[in-house]
């Protein structure tokens, strides 16, 4: 069983779509998100003024994940994103609507060190492919003693924490550790592989559930064609997923593959665009090497729960 961790979340305004600062128990890093809106209240809190690295994210409606991204970093964080804040002529950015502030509580962090976790954090958002960066380049790591190094992915392994409980899934990978070092006690791990076979066709495919995100893995095939009701937003969805390069042609061009790990919003979204058709994921998908259902995986152990003390 894997530690908990102590979240604590403050709604600077009382709302939950405004200004709020997030931190983690015994953890020198501090958080500060706010949309666009509130970009003047931001600027004041003295956070801000602090050396750090920022998150700009917008929405990308032409892309196939939908979010844009910027990742930047400064002595003073406050300049940088006053400078963003402006029209676009005036060389600001339009195309973001929240911002995320990375600093840390004690003030330790210097100008090296953010420069090396502003390129780390760029080159997680490559590979977990959640967002289009609009950063030109990625530079590179800059050298830093051995205990520093250590001090900052210890840092980023607590920024990959705390993003995703505020709604910020943009390095979120399958490239991270499944599941901590425990031993497997039964079929229900993160590590539980689920495969969708048309034998129709002659096709299957593989997935994962990491951290409560259904993904479906590199290599998986899929049919040719979408087959189903053409209106649908599941053939919206593979329709785009096409025409990103995610699902493309296989070598004898009988059906579809998936050239990447990609994250679906369910197991239902995955089925669909496995079958061509929608689907039922909780019954097509079955733990790979028994005939358990994904929905009978999903709810295994409840039973036992309500009659335990």
């Amino acid at each position: 069983m894997s530690l908990g961790k102590s979240v604590r979340l403050f709604l600077a305004e009382g709302t939950p779509g405004g200004l709020l600062t997030a931190e983690i128990m015994n953890w020198t890093g501090h958080v500060t998100a706010a949309p666009r809106s509130d970009l003047a209240a931001l600027l004041k809190r003295s956070e801000v003024s602090r050396t750090g690295v920022y998150l700009l994210l917008g929405d990308d409606p032409d892309g196939l994940s939908g979010q844009m991204a910027y990742i930047g970093e400064g002595d003073d964080v406050r300049k940088r994103l006053y400078d963003h804040g402006r029209p676009e002529p005036q060389g600001g950015k339009d195309f973001w609507d929240r911002a995320i502030v990375l600093t840390s509580k004690d003030a330790n962090l210097t100008k090296a060190h953010v420069r090396y976790l502003e390129s780390r954090l760029i080159e997680l958002a490559a590979q977990a492919q959640r967002a289009r960066l609009t950063n030109g380049t990625n530079p590179p790591r800059i050298t830093l003693p051995e205990a520093d190094v250590s001090d900052m992915e210890y840092f980023l392994d607590q920024v990959k924490i705390i993003l995703p409980v505020l709604g910020v899934n943009l390095f979120r990978s399958l490239a991270t550790p499944l599941s901590p070092a425990v031993p497997e006690t039964g079929p229900r791990t993160e590590t539980t592989v689920f495969e969708m076979t048309l034998k129709r066709h002659g096709l299957t495919a593989t997935a994962r559930e990491v951290d409560g995100e259904f993904t479906v893995l590199e290599g998986s095939r899929a049919r040719r064609e979408w087959s189903g009701d053409e209106t649908q937003s599941y053939a919206r969805l593979r329709a785009k997923l096409e025409q990103d390069g995610t699902l493309a042609p296989s070598p004898d061009d009988a059906s579809m593959y998936f050239t990447r790990n990609y994250v679906f919003n369910s197991p239902s979204a995955a089925a669909a665009i496995v079958a061509g058709r929608a689907a039922n994921g909780r019954t097509e998908w079955l733990v790979q090497g028994h005939r358990a259902t994904y929905g009978q995986w999903e709810t295994q152990g409840i039973d036992e729960a309500m009659t335990s003390e």
